[in-house]
């Protein structure tokens, strides 16, 4: 991983998955429940109250269109068309979501699940390496 760059790398193939991540965004990880286990300590009358909605929402879990190789990802089919999709709009599993450029070839990649659009993680023009998150969904 460290020779060609990856921070990230998944497959799956016939039902088994395998995700290896650098060590750095472990540590990261690591670090950071510490700060957040201590915020409710400190506020845990007021918040409590306030949003249990809110909790229930949070504890959905969303799921990820990943980007299925290393390009260039376009959030539209031209420079100056509209994105695919936009935060909000539903989706099913042929909707196309983006392209993504390799090797000079234009690849439309769908959203293989049916949801709401819940957040746009990727950066339109920028590269994307294998199994990076481009999309959450609700």
């Amino acid at each position: 991983m460290k020779k060609h760059g990856l921070s990230v790398f998944e497959i799956e193939k016939e039902g088994f998955r395998l995700k290896l991540e650098k060590g750095p965004s472990v540590q990261a990880a690591a670090a950071m429940p510490p700060p957040v286990a201590a915020e409710p300590k400190a506020a845990s009358s007021a918040p409590e109250a306030a949003p249990p909605g809110l909790k229930a929402i949070e504890s959905v879990p969303l799921k990820e269109i990943v980007s299925p190789m290393v390009g260039t990802f376009y959030r539209a089919a031209s420079p100056d068309g509209a994105p695919f999709v936009d935060v909000g709009k539903s989706v099913t599993e042929d909707t196309v979501v983006c392209i993504i450029e390799a090797m000079k070839v234009m690849n439309e990649i769908k959203a293989e699940t049916s949801g709401i659009i819940a957040e746009v993680l990727a950066e339109n023009g920028k590269p994307v390496q294998f199994g990076q998150v481009l999309f959450k969904v609700r």
